[in-house]
Parts: C-alpha cells; sequence; structure tokens
C-alpha cells in the first residue's frame, strides 16, 4: 500500500480541491455530532497555513441527482467555520460558475465549501465529464474522506486520476491504523465482531479466520453459530439458512489454526425492552421461550483472559444489545478491559463502525483506544481484504 502524504508538499498558492466526508448526523435541522469536522481540521488547517486555497468538496445524505434544500452542505461548511475558528464561503454550486466564482475570490489561506456534490448524477455514475469539472479550477487533489473510500464515485476516485494526489492527514491515519492492526500488526491479533447478522459480515470473518490467532463471535450472529452446532437458542434471533456457512467457517477457523471464542453463558429474557426480568444460563439451557440479548460473566471472562495474551486488536460490533439496558454490561465491561491494556502500552486497538464507536464512547473507553475509526462501510471493507477505489486511486 503506496500513497502519497502531505509531507514536504509546496501547496502556496495552489488551489487543493479537499474531499471531505462533511456527512455527519443531522436530527431536526440540526447537526447532532461534530466529530467528522473536528477531525478533518488538522488537514485543512495545515493546508491553509502553507498558503493553500484549500475548496472543500463532500457529498450529504442522497439526493439522487437532484438538488435537495435539505441536503444542502452550508448548515457543515459554518459548522466548519465555527469549527476552525475563522471565516469559510460557500459556494451554490460544487462545478460551473457558483463555484468558479467562488474560488476566484478566494486569497491564498482561504477555504470554501463547495455544495453537495450528489446534487448532480455524475457523482455517483463516476462520470468522467463531471469528475472533470470538479478537477477544472483545481491544481491538486486530497483525499481526507477515508469513510467515503469505498465508493467508486466522480469525487473520491475519479478526479484522483485527473490532478496530483495525495493523502490528507485524517486519511493517512486511518491507513496507517488499519495497517498496523491487519497488514504488518505484532502478533497474536484477536479480532471482535459483532452485530446482528453473519450474512452482512460474511466476507469479513472469511478474511479474519486467515488473518488472526483468536476471533471473537457476539452480538446477535453468534446464536447463528451456536444453532448452527445444534444449540437451542430459544427465540433469539439467528440465521438458519446460515447454518451451513456458519460451520463452514469454524472449519476454514480450525484449518488456519484460528481460535473462535463463541458465548458459553448468555443473559436471556422473554421481552426485548429496558430493564426486563433477566436469567443467565449457560448457552445450552436457554429456555424456549427466551432471547439471548447479551454474553454472560463466564464468557466475558474468557473474552477477557483471552485479551491478555494478545497484542492487537480489532473490534467491529458489540457483543449484546448495549443500546439497551442491561444489555450492555459485557460489552461496556469489555471495552474498559480493552481500554486499560491499551492505556498500559499491551495492546494496540483499533475500532471502527457506528455500533461500536457509540459502545466505546458509552463506556467511557473511546479515548483510551490506540485508533478508532469515523468510517462505517470503508472500515467493514477493508478489514474484509477488499481494495478501496479512493485508497487505490491515490497509490
Amino acid at each position: 500500500m503506496t500513497f502519497k502524504t502531505l509531507d514536504n508538499l509546496d501547496v502556496a498558492g495552489k488551489r487543493v480541491l479537499l474531499r471531505a466526508d462533511l456527512n455527519v448526523p443531522v436530527r431536526d435541522g440540526k447537526i447532532s455530532d461534530l466529530t467528522r469536522i473536528e477531525r478533518l481540521s488538522p488537514t485543512i488547517r495545515e493546508l491553509a497555513g502553507k498558503g493553500a486555497r484549500v475548496i472543500v468538496c463532500s457529498h450529504f445524505d442522497r439526493p439522487k441527482g437532484k438538488r435537495v434544500p435539505e441536503m444542502s452542505l452550508a448548515p457543515m461548511a459554518a459548522a466548519l467555520g465555527q469549527v476552525l475558528g475563522r471565516h469559510v464561503a460557500f459556494a451554490d454550486d460544487c462545478i460551473g460558475p457558483p463555484a468558479e466564482q467562488a474560488i476566484a475570490a478566494m486569497a491564498n489561506g482561504d477555504i470554501a465549501v463547495l455544495e453537495n456534490t450528489r446534487f448532480h448524477p455524475g457523482e455517483e455514475k463516476n462520470d468522467p465529464v463531471f469528475a472533470a469539472q470538479l478537477a477544472a479550477p483545481c491544481d491538486l487533489f486530497v483525499n481526507d474522506a477515508f469513510s467515503a473510500a469505498h465508493r467508486a464515485h466522480a469525487s473520491t476516485e475519479g478526479v484522483a486520476h485527473l490532478r496530483p494526489a495525495y493523502a490528507g492527514r485524517l486519511m493517512q491515519a486511518e491507513l496507517e491504523a488499519l495497517g498496523a492492526a491487519l497488514l504488518h500488526p505484532d502478533r497474536p491479533v484477536m479480532a471482535i465482531v459483532g452485530g446482528a447478522k453473519v450474512s452482512t459480515k460474511l466476507d469479513l470473518l472469511g478474511n479474519l479466520v486467515g488473518k488472526v490467532e483468536v476471533l471473537v463471535i457476539g452480538g446477535a450472529m453468534a446464536n447463528t453459530f451456536l444453532a448452527a452446532q445444534g444449540v437451542g437458542v430459544g427465540k433469539s434471533l439467528q440465521e438458519a439458512e446460515m447454518h451451513a456457512t456458519a460451520l463452514d467457517i469454524l472449519a476454514k477457523a480450525r484449518a488456519a489454526g484460528c481460535t473462535i471464542l463463541l458465548p458459553s453463558d448468555a443473559v436471556v429474557a422473554r421481552e426485548f425492552r429496558p430493564n426486563p426480568p433477566t436469567q443467565t444460563v449457560a448457552v445450552g439451557a436457554v429456555p424456549g421461550d427466551a432471547m439471548i440479548l447479551d454474553v454472560g460473566p463466564a464468557s466475558l471472562a474468557a473474552v477477557v483472559a483471552a485479551l491478555a495474551t494478545v497484542k492487537t486488536l480489532v473490534w467491529n460490533g458489540p457483543l449484546g444489545a448495549f443500546e439497551t439496558p442491561p444489555f450492555d454490561v459485557a460489552t461496556t465491561a469489555l471495552a474498559r478491559a480493552v481500554a486499560a491494556a491499551t492505556a498500559a502500552g499491551r495492546l494496540r486497538s483499533v475500532a471502527g463502525g457506528g455500533d461500536t464507536v457509540a459502545a466505546l464512547r458509552h463506556a467511557g473507553a473511546a479515548e483510551q483506544m490506540t485508533y478508532v475509526s469515523s468510517a462505517g462501510g470503508a472500515f467493514l471493507e477493508w478489514m474484509e481484504g477488499k481494495e478501496l477505489p479512493g485508497v487505490a486511486a491515490l497509490g
């Protein structure tokens, strides 16, 4: 994996098209989480500080190639200005006269945000004409949107072939962290994979069994692995059609020398709601009218014990239904154990995926991890071993 960084790059007086990810969560018309904007700011500060004219482009939501006023990037431009503590201009389009006029008015060190790239159908089609229109007023391209790098769109992949292309600091940090976790890790390596369905993480599990020494399977997908082996899981969510696949993954893990840890006990309830009556039972003794909603203390202890034997951890997905108490207990305890091992210098810990990041924050452990990826789909596809078009174009 090779890519050019901002190191030793002379950008003074250059018009730099910076692909960002301003696809931030919005509730009731207001931005509810500034994390992606905050993580973008170091690259913008560096480029502007070196005298570049920083032209930020991004998508937001799914306007399907049409102008949708509620999906404008104007609020994100204002929020970026607040985070940076300085004026950020906004252009009412990402191509054509509005963009050209905004860019022409910029002085060295200025910052402007272009309107939503997905207002044009050429964006998601990776249309070469649209990519050329984006690139036309710019001298250099910097991609700092790892979270969109799994999409071969005009602003993530097409433009990179039309101008000298570089990784921004956030892109660089993501690639270096993930490379250290899976491409050239300190061994042994453990992966924790949770979530609802085996079917959505089939490629991920298949890739990991050949790359890690220990694979922890949690969440509802663990129920599918248990049921595939003839263990009764009551009314728990599981995928009967994936039983053969689960057994195949177990066989591949054995052949690769990868130890798979499945729950040995579980916290069960008859109804899925906050704080219902619960029982802790062995996985072979789940009542027929109950659901597995978290792993039990013995399962947690086994994972924490295994954690002490590894040097690198990659985490994607919670152990239980952590959003609903008390089914957050195991995930929270494990997050704190990971944080403690990381803080003590015994573990390199890399985590990603929306639920995982939310769980780590819930546990107060996110800041202690070695690296927490703000990407969702791109993080997952990287862990699946797939080439990301937006990264490959930087090579």
